[in-house]
């Protein structure tokens, strides 16, 4: 009898980073689970709902993998900012650290991986201490949207300065003005210039945008893996908004956890564990030819769903070498040769097709499979095999029942 199951382990241990208390600190998890509605994708998602811009406009976002979070910290104007100011530090202005960061991410396990950050964009909810009509020394009536257009040169405040980019949408007030701009890699600064004297300035909170690349989770182990990156806040610091605009917090921590929930799972037909071994053709094939039977087999098939890496092993009732053995009650062994053919989609470690790739007592050849894709209930085959040598000596004999147990295994403990 041939006994075939599979096994997934999969340890959660969840774990939090120490953080400095007067840090700002945003959770950010994400999520890989396969989808059989849609194997081809195998990538993690996103769990953290974003807040400000991209949770009020997710079509400006979601195209470009852009999320959008807030930022609990008020900056405001050490002093004035003058009219037609020349240095860029002395007005409104954002550098952010908009190149990709990589972030080493620690599974409970040991193992590491690197996910990729970068800061994509940043909004302001920007604050007046007068109305911004009285500011503009009334060149713009009571047109909200005139005083802000003409209060900064360029534009409004959605008006994004190179190379930042603007959005079309903002929303304002008489003292208060919300947007955002979207910053490319490597960006820079971006800084407006201001026509009027303003004699008090503040952003009540900032939002800031981020990007994500994530490692593939084929290759990952399931469970949670954990990293963490602190950005410094405040003039000349990694979210600068120049020299006048000071934090009331100096320090903004991410704390990033990736899940990964791997799929592994294998169905033998009903009655497919217990194997006869045939000649080609039936016994009485052969019986009628008169000639004994050159080999002994079974091919038996089994469905597998599976997004993770995993090894094969093979334990025996009776062992032959570093094969299984069938045997009959007057003691003899036959040799039982045992092979696996798995599904296009899996490869071998080193990236070939699987075919009859021989299973052994020691597990030599087969201590790494691995998925390009998740793999959802396609069938491989078990191939069962007596060579010819070894028919024959069985057969020389008188006539016996040859038997015995093998247990195959599919294993996602890996390395």
């Amino acid at each position: 009898m041939m006994n075939i199951y599979a096994r997934l382990v999969v340890v959660l241990v969840s774990g939090f980073a120490v953080m400095s208390v007067s840090a700002a600190v945003k959770d950010i998890e994400a999520l890989f689970r396969p989808d059989s509605a849609n194997p081809q994708s195998n990538e993690f998602i996103n769990q953290t709902p974003s807040e400000g811009f991209c949770l009020q406009l997710p079509g400006q976002c979601k195209p470009e993998g852009l999320f959008t979070l807030v930022a609990p910290i008020v900056f405001n104007a050490s002093g004035p900012i003058q009219a037609f100011h020349t240095d860029p530090r002395q007005g409104g202005m954002a550098k952010v650290p908009s190149h990709w960061q990589r972030i080493e991410m620690t599974h409970e396990s040991g193992d590491r991986e690197i996910l990729e950050l970068r800061i994509a964009g940043v909004g302001h909810e920007s604050g007046l201490f007068q109305p911004v009509t009285e500011i503009v020394e009334g060149q713009a009536g009571k047109d909200l949207s005139l005083a802000w257009s003409i209060l900064w040169t360029g534009g409004s405040w959605r008006e994004a300065p190179a190379p930042c980019i603007g959005v079309s949408s903002a929303t304002m007030g008489p003292v208060g003005y919300n947007s955002f701009w979207k910053v490319p890699v490597n960006a820079g600064v971006c800084a407006k210039q201001a026509r009027f004297l303003i004699p008090g300035f503040f952003f009540r909170y900032f939002v800031y945008g981020y990007e994500l690349r994530t490692p593939s989770p084929l290759t990952m182990k399931s469970g949670r893996y954990h990293g963490s990156v602190e950005y410094s806040v405040g003039p000349g610091k990694d979210f600068d908004m120049g020299d006048l605009m000071i934090p009331n917090d100096n320090l903004l921590q991410l704390n990033f956890t990736l899940v990964v929930e791997h799929m592994l799972k294998v169905e033998i037909p009903p009655g497919g564990n217990k194997v006869e071994l045939i000649p080609e053709g039936g016994w009485q094939a052969w019986l009628n030819q008169g000639r004994k039977p050159t080999r002994l087999f079974r091919d038996q098939t089994f469905n597998i769903w599976t997004s993770s890496q995993f090894k094969m092993q093979m334990t025996c009732e009776f062992t032959v070498g570093d094969v299984c053995g069938l045997e009959e009650p007057g003691g003899r062994i036959a040799p039982l040769q045992v092979a696996v053919t798995l599904p296009s989609g899996l490869t071998s470690a080193d990236g070939r097709p699987v075919v009859r790739q021989p299973l052994r007592v020691s597990g030599v050849g087969t201590e790494l499979f691995q998925p390009g894709i998740y793999v959802d209930r396609k069938p491989g085959v078990l191939h069962f095999d007596i060579k010819q040598a070894d028919v024959e000596r069985m057969l020389s004999g008188e006539a016996a029942t040859y038997r015995g147990n093998v247990t195959v295994v599919w294993d996602s403990e890996v390395g």
